[in-house]
């Protein structure tokens, strides 16, 4: 007959034994996801990359943003959309609800103690129900873009709603 330890002993053998031999087990789990932050799905246009630069250090005031999307075919990042004048509430307007896409967006923002900023952000928006091959292209392609750009201030986004004003300051306000 086993005691209480041995019996709670046998469970958790078997409790590591179910999630080593299932196919959602932690070290898929954990590869996968070391995996995402290492992988190149697609490279980057090269007129993007010049354009991107040039966004980089514009001398305007306003809010503007770069839309970008994946050229499926050429498995290449490539401009979709420039915006300028534009706030974070139509910015969302303009993304698709059930695709992802890169956005680098230059916003005006007014600290509280009355200083003006124009941080570059770059956000990564992956709506709930895309297809799982374009999450996984995007998010695959998603380090390169940001290293290319060499952006700092990188956000993600699940629901294309989300892309409010407050969301944006509340993520700015932790780089004060």
């Amino acid at each position: 007959m086993m005691g209480s330890k041995e019996k709670k002993k046998k469970k958790n053998t078997e409790s590591v034994s179910a999630i080593q031999s299932s196919s959602c087990g932690f070290r898929e789990i954990f590869n996968s996801t070391i995996m995402s932050e290492s992988l190149v799905v697609c490279d980057v246009d090269e007129d993007l990359v010049k354009k991107l630069k040039e966004f980089r250090f514009r001398k305007e005031t306003n809010n503007a943003a770069i839309i970008m999307k994946i050229d499926k075919d050429k498995q290449l990042v490539i401009l979709e959309e420039e915006h300028e004048d534009i706030s974070p509430d139509a910015l969302k307007d303009e993304l698709p609800e059930r695709q992802p896409r890169f956005i680098v967006y230059s916003y005006k923002y007014q600290h509280d103690d009355g200083r003006v900023s124009y941080p570059l952000c770059f956000i990564f928006s992956s709506p709930v129900g895309c297809k799982p091959e374009q999450q996984m292209m995007y998010a695959g392609s998603k380090n390169k873009l940001v290293q290319t750009v060499q952006l700092t201030k990188a956000f993600e986004i699940r629901n294309t709603e989300d892309l409010t004003e407050d969301w944006l300051r509340e993520k700015l306000g932790f780089f004060r």
